[in-house]
């Protein structure tokens, strides 16, 4: 049996941060550093006093110690982890990228008043039950109809885990089905991702555009960024390495095939 720290240390990347990140964001509430009024997503505070870190922050908070929270924990450490290790295997950019995306059209529906919520954390962990629950469609139970069983007898609202259920058929929308169907890939990675996910050192991104930092103690030879900087022709001898793009031609599913 593995230690906590083995386990923690084995853990994605993706999912191990945003984990991580809201265990912490609820223990510095517990020790008085911060007030979750100063957090929370209010767009006339963001609006006019250039707030804007309420735009990030507000995902990150998932509410005080208690069973709910706990259970979003679970479901990060479960189905988080899930994706990252089968249809995110070796793809951290695309990863990312989903988490982003899944936060800007919950930011958008935020501005309408009936759908608006402080604290959009639990929006985007139903996005992430919706989309495992997509790629696993044969799995022993859909994991998001007794998760939203759960909230209802605990009296929380629905509306939060309705809108990450919607963006998140959205995501599984434009990055499967609509390809699949004949359409055309349009969700594609964005190349400062790539960029992001390279100078954070973490995960793996295969068919990569751009490479980890050039510090690294193992380094054998220039970074792809160098090389493009200096207008090296080693691009060139590879053609095959792909634009950064999640997906390539036909092969639009998540898992790569």
């Amino acid at each position: 049996m593995s230690t906590p720290a083995e386990y923690y240390l084995s853990l994605p990347p993706v999912s191990k941060f945003y984990r991580v990140a809201c265990l912490m964001t609820t223990s510095a509430l517990y020790l008085d550093l911060y007030n979750p009024y100063n957090i929370a997503l209010f767009y006339g505070l963001v609006v006019k006093r250039f707030q804007v870190w309420r735009l990030i922050t507000n995902f990150f908070f998932l509410g005080p110690f208690s069973f709910p929270f706990a259970f979003h924990l679970l479901i990060i450490a479960r189905y988080g982890v899930s994706l990252e290790r089968g249809p995110f295997d070796k793809r951290t950019a695309n990863n990312v990228w989903m988490f982003i995306f899944g936060a800007l059209p919950l930011l958008v529906m935020a501005a309408v008043p009936y759908l608006w919520s402080p604290f959009m954390g639990g929006s985007l962990v139903f996005m992430l039950i919706y989309v495992w629950s997509r790629e696993y469609p044969n799995a022993l139970i859909n994991i998001y109809v007794p998760s939203l069983a759960f909230d209802l007898l605990l009296g929380k609202p629905l509306m939060p885990d309705i809108l990450g259920m919607v963006v998140g058929h959205l995501y599984y929308f434009l990055t499967v089905l609509h390809p699949l169907a004949g359409g055309k890939f349009i969700l594609k990675t964005p190349f400062w991702v790539h960029k992001l996910v390279a100078f954070w050192g973490k995960g793996t991104q295969i068919n990569a555009s751009v490479q980890r930092r050039s510090y690294r103690l193992n380094r054998n030879g220039p970074s792809t960024t160098e090389q493009a900087e200096t207008g090296s022709p080693a691009q060139a001898q590879q053609p095959n390495q792909g634009d950064g793009v999640a997906f390539r031609g036909r092969s639009h599913r998540l898992n790569g095939r």
